[in-house]
């Protein structure tokens, strides 16, 4: 595509958090910015699991790419997918086989779920990373607390209230603290035959402790909010296999209607494109200012990169990283700045349901009520839009006051058969 304009064409691959942030550093300025991605949305995906529970609707955490840039005329939003660079010519090449040339490569394509070679897995245990993915989790949940409702066989009806979360990062404590919310509280205000002592939420994590990026204390007390919300937590539990309505681990053999994956992501195809080395995760190694090692007009940043932190140790796969690289980025294309690219830590939350939260901030280390009020401030504060802020807000206030989640939607047709478990679990009652 011909440079008209005679100003620099600067390509950023992915609307995630770093995408955003360094497509809105360069609005306005003196650069002809082509952002590309497969959706039309920036999702906030860190509110993806109040989705997938019924306590958001999908437009309260995403908004149009489109809308977000529509006063940046220096800005063109793409809906397409990248399958390949062309770095001697420099050139994007699309899905559909169009080339876009470029000065400055961005490469924020972020990640994907990661089943640790067991692709198969993903059938039974979906994983959380877009709309639909939330979606998806969110008809499975309602879906199997409907059937409970008039399903008749006990060894059925406890695999239809056993929800299983595999992974003990945030992302799988913050899944396992709403579902349990979301079971207890349903089933005792709008359903007839089946009670909160009837459904059972399993989180299983492999390691020793469930969030183990935090401090010991703050994973202990997370722990405990889990148990006492009726979260079964199984540490020391790494999955051997995933199937159609049952988890097994090295110890036991669950019976479970719904799964949901927590427990892993790898990077985009980027250093594949580049063929460029990569780390176990797929991530590609950049250099101290973020461009790829022999590419000086690439940069590769949040899940798409391995970047080195204070120490040497890679940075953590995390928004904020995201956001603050992709600044950094769009400043170094401005000739801003220049050097080391250096992360400012502003602290790690995680929230375990209704008012609690833990919050590590350095030497802050909260936990509690405190920390939930914490938590939720800094969520509505970095969501997209005024719109959306006042919208989790009154959803929020609204869910605190009444226990109720007006999200509760099950779309799409629904099909009334009754799959049947794969061997009887063991019996248990409930009142």
């Amino acid at each position: 595509m011909k440079n008209v304009s005679n100003r620099p064409r600067v390509v950023i691959v992915g609307a995630g958090f770093g995408g955003l942030a360094a497509a809105k550093r360069l609005a306005g300025k003196r650069v002809d910015v082509t952002l590309i991605d497969r959706r039309n949305h920036h999702v906030f995906q860190p509110l993806l699991y109040q989705v997938a529970t019924a306590g958001l609707s999908p437009a309260d955490i995403a908004g149009p790419i489109r809308g977000i840039f529509s006063r940046a005329p220096n800005i063109r939003v793409l809906l397409d997918e990248v399958t390949g660079v062309n770095v001697f010519d420099g050139e994007v090449v699309l899905k559909g086989g169009t080339k876009l040339d470029y000065d400055w490569l961005i490469l924020a394509t972020g990640a994907r779920h990661s089943y640790f070679g067991h692709d198969e897995w993903s059938a039974h245990a979906p994983g959380l990373k877009s709309i639909e993915d939330a979606l998806a989790i969110r008809r499975k949940v309602l879906l199997a607390l409907e059937r409970a409702e008039t399903e008749t066989d006990q060894r059925m009806r406890l695999a239809l209230l056993t929800f299983v979360v595999v992974g003990g990062g945030p992302t799988g404590v913050e899944m396992a603290g709403a579902i349990a919310e979301l079971a207890q509280r349903s089933v005792s205000r709008d359903f007839r035959n089946i009670t909160p002592r009837c459904s059972r939420v399993i989180l299983l994590e492999a390691g020793e402790r469930v969030l183990p990026t935090f401090p010991p204390e703050l994973s202990r007390a997370a722990e405990r909010s889990l148990e006492d919300l009726g979260v079964e937590v199984r540490l020391r539990a790494p999955v051997r296999d995933i199937g159609d309505g049952y988890v097994d681990t090295a110890k036991e053999l669950i019976f479970a209607r719904t799964v949901v994956w927590a427990a892993g992501v790898t990077a985009s195809p980027a250093a594949d494109w580049l063929q460029v080395d990569k780390d176990r995760n797929g991530r590609l190694f950049v250099e101290a200012d973020l461009h790829v090692a022999g590419h000086r007009n690439i940069f590769a940043i949040g899940d798409t990169a391995n970047a080195p932190g204070i120490g040497g140790a890679a940075l953590p796969a995390v928004a904020p990283v995201a956001k603050q690289q992709g600044k950094f980025v769009a400043d170094v294309i401005l000739g801003r700045r220049s050097g080391t690219f250096i992360y400012r830590d502003f602290g790690n939350l995680a929230t375990i349901g209704r008012s609690r939260a833990v919050v590590d901030m350095g030497r802050l280390r909260m936990s509690g009520f405190i920390a939930w009020l914490t938590w939720s401030a800094a969520h509505v504060w970095f969501l997209i839009g005024f719109r959306s802020r006042l919208a989790v807000t009154l959803n929020w206030l609204w869910n605190y006051l009444t226990y109720q989640r007006s999200a509760r939607l099950i779309t799409g047709e629904v099909e009334f058969s009754h799959p049947q478990p794969r061997s009887q679990p063991l019996e248990r009652k409930c009142a």
